[in-house]
């Protein structure tokens, strides 16, 4: 049986262009865990960016049916919303804003759309990591054909789980792992090392400030490297990336 290694994350593979119409597409795995990802580029933005002289980027994120064990019901025909699906979409927008100056992107909105064909864990993460590529995409796009003037991002962005299951911490933690994990942590954070967003919760019993400094820098061990492999994938023309 192979040994896990604590403080690494999982195999990835990065493929840009997956699909042909968006601006920018990204198929993004890491272990078992797979996310598509997709930027749309649009010539309008939300009534209340209106008139401010500003872009706005936004997110959408789901499970696709058989992603995970069981079945799931499909928003559309549940009639209702997923509240777990808008939680995350909510924390991909977030975590990727901040990291572009909305006002080089006036009246321009993009929304990523990050759907999850297969879950084993940190699948929010996931697509924060993949959604920052199709997002690096489609203002590429956007500057070659002489909608934006300026590129208006400011840094990479790259986004890990951390585990805390029994006394030891690991890094990019499985389904397997966070169903026995005493803590879920999940971390975006910026080439700067700079936190854009921490979800943390103890689902036993409390835990440190310390622990949770020992898991942030665990997570920068993990998205310093998702970075490279960000920006190996994004130098090459379209071409898939391992680790």
């Amino acid at each position: 049986m192979e040994v896990r290694d604590k403080e690494s994350i999982r195999p990835v593979k990065i493929h840009r262009g997956y699909l042909k119409n968006p601006e920018g597409s990204v198929l993004f795995e890491i272990g078992n865990t797979r996310v598509l990802c997709t930027a749309t580029v649009q010539d309008r933005v939300p009534s209340f960016v209106k008139g401010t002289g500003e872009g706005w980027l936004s997110a959408e994120y789901a499970l696709l049916p058989r992603s995970t064990q069981r079945r799931n019901i499909r928003e559309g025909r549940s009639g209702r919303y997923d509240a777990r699906s808008i939680e995350i979409s909510r924390m991909i927008g977030r975590a990727l804003r901040g990291v572009i100056d909305l006002s080089k992107m006036k009246d321009y909105s993009i929304i990523i759309d990050c759907d999850v064909l297969q879950a084993d864990g940190g699948t929010r993460t996931a697509s924060i990591t993949a959604g920052f590529c199709a997002l690096y995409d489609a203002v590429q796009f956007m500057l070659r054909n002489g909608l934006i003037k300026e590129n208006p991002i400011r840094e990479f962005i790259a986004a890990i789980s951390v585990g805390k299951v029994g006394n030891d911490l690991l890094l990019d933690i499985t389904y397997e792992e966070d169903f026995q994990a005493e803590v879920d942590l999940n971390v975006a954070m910026t080439e700067s090392k700079r936190i854009v967003e921490i979800q943390g919760t103890a689902e036993k019993t409390p835990f440190t400030v310390e622990e949770l400094n020992r898991m942030v820098e665990l997570a920068w061990k993990g998205i310093i490297k998702l970075i490279e492999l960000q920006k190996e994938a994004l130098r090459k023309p379209y071409e898939e990336v391992y680790s």
